[in-house]
């Protein structure tokens, strides 16, 4: 299961905080598939792969309050916690960049947070996709807002990094994801 973690509503589409959503939406696009499906508190839809089911999931609370939605998919789904993935904005990484973790603490960011206090555990694998910080320290105004012309078209990038990340962890696993997704920008 891939997790794409942002706020629901036209009010926050487009905006830094939502990368996870549109992660999500690439990938939906990819495979054909309607993340439309309601339950669990989260959008979703599912895909069958070779030998796997993927399901797309975008808790439909706020960013804050996604660990319920995706607490109740692993346990409906009944899947081990190294089958899910998390993928969200971070303001730690620069604009664009993409890095994937095993596990870890929340590193500040509220969304992941929840998930790790419902799941009870920080043992889930995460794609952070770089937002970058506003100079001015005004977080909550940088996160929740849009990107300029030049920044989107470095996110865009970044979205489409990410969606081949998310497909490499399904193929290869997280310790290859990590080798080959976390190198250095030449």
């Amino acid at each position: 299961m891939v997790v794409g973690l942002g706020n629901p509503g036209l009010k926050y589409k487009q905006t830094r905080h939502n990368i996870g959503f549109d992660v999500i939406d690439r990938l939906a696009e990819q495979f054909h598939v309607d993340v439309g499906q309601k339950k669990f508190g989260a959008k979703y839809g599912t895909v069958d792969l070779e030998d796997k089911k993927l399901i797309l999931l975008k808790p439909w609370q706020y960013m804050n309050l996604s660990g319920q939605a995706v607490a109740t998919a692993v346990g409906f789904f009944k899947l081990d916690l190294k089958q899910v993935l998390v993928v969200m904005d971070d303001m730690a990484l620069e604009p664009g960049m993409v890095r994937l973790r095993a596990s870890g603490s929340a590193g500040g960011h509220n969304g992941l947070s929840d998930i790790i206090a419902r799941l009870g555990t920080s043992d889930v694998a995460r794609c952070r996709v770089g937002i970058g910080r506003d100079q001015s320290g005004w977080d909550v105004d940088h996160v929740l807002g849009r990107p300029s012309k030049a920044e989107r078209e470095l996110l865009d990038q970044a979205i489409g990094q990410a969606k081949d990340a998310v497909l490499c962890w399904l193929s290869e696993g997280i310790d290859l994801a990590m080798t080959r997704f976390n190198a250095p920008r030449l």
